[in-house]
């Protein structure tokens, strides 16, 4: 019963369920509820794999909720995912609507971005390859980070920092805002066009993974199109997955163990990262 209640319920419960089913190779989660960001009270979780002898790639999941839901301890699904894929996993929080607005979510995502390039090697991280991954407002934020290097700047985090982003099911092209969580969380901003991860390719932008579900009816599959067209004219090195049939929650469902055969988006973006960032 719990696993059929899985497709329809929150992270959590995919969390809860992940569990059950053994696998992703021995990952663990190695440090939990660190502080990265004091003045906002954010904290974030780290996941290993095996213990290795050299330095390990590096994966930033944030996770989506449309901005006004999620929490690291929810995705922890996604953190064992990943670190059974071979990355040190970092999965932080970050502020939501209403009690913030864009850009504060940015700029928590930036600050955990800081923490990682400073820290993860503890962790057996490898500093100077560091990739971002999201689902849906997490890849946005995602995008984000990747494109407009602003808030990485402001943070102080070093240029180029960011070597990959494989993004799963994110809006990255929705003006005007005509879904409330996009006007809640962003309809303030008194200049739309800067809150749009389309508007900042340049030829600069890190090497992406842009997937999605034919089937999505929560962020239009138009989305990750325009924005992998735009990354590909522009000479950015893209991939865009097209999944048949699958919906919004087919990608965040199937990042979990007991759903891994809904779709290939983990083992595409974990493949994907590991050719950018090298093993």
């Amino acid at each position: 019963m719990c696993l059929a209640l899985a497709a329809c319920s929150p992270p959590s419960l995919l969390s809860s369920v992940n569990g059950l089913v053994p696998g992703d190779n021995g990952a663990r989660r190695v440090a939990e509820g660190i502080v990265f960001a004091p003045a906002q009270g954010l904290k974030l979780d780290v996941w290993s794999p095996r213990p290795s002898a050299r330095k390990l790639p590096v994966v930033v999941f944030l996770y989506g909720g449309g901005w006004v839901d999620g929490s690291r301890g929810g995705y922890a699904f996604a953190g064992s995912g990943y670190a059974g894929q071979g990355f040190v996993t970092v999965v932080p929080d970050y502020r939501l609507v209403p009690a913030v607005r864009f850009p504060a979510f940015l700029e928590d995502g930036a600050r955990a971005v800081k923490w990682t390039r400073d820290n993860i090697a503890r962790y057996g991280g490898d500093p100077d390859r560091i990739a971002l991954a999201g689902h849906s407002a997490g890849a946005y934020n995602g995008a984000m980070l990747a494109l407009d290097g602003h808030y990485l700047r402001e943070a102080g985090v070093p240029a180029g920092t960011i070597k990959a982003a494989a993004l799963l099911s994110g809006p990255y092209d929705f003006l005007p805002f005509t879904e409330q969580r996009g006007r809640d969380a962003l309809g303030a901003w008194p200049r739309p066009a800067e809150t749009q991860p389309i508007n900042f390719v340049t030829r600069s932008a890190p090497p992406m993974l842009l997937a999605t579900g034919s089937d999505d009816r929560i962020v239009n599959p138009r989305n990750s199109q325009a924005l992998a067209g735009k990354l590909e004219q522009a000479g950015v090195p893209v991939e865009l997955k097209i999944y048949p049939s699958k919906s919004h929650v087919d990608l965040a469902k199937s990042l979990s163990r007991p759903f891994r055969t809904t779709t290939p988006a983990l083992a595409d973006s974990a493949a994907f990262l590991h050719r950018t960032m090298g093993r």
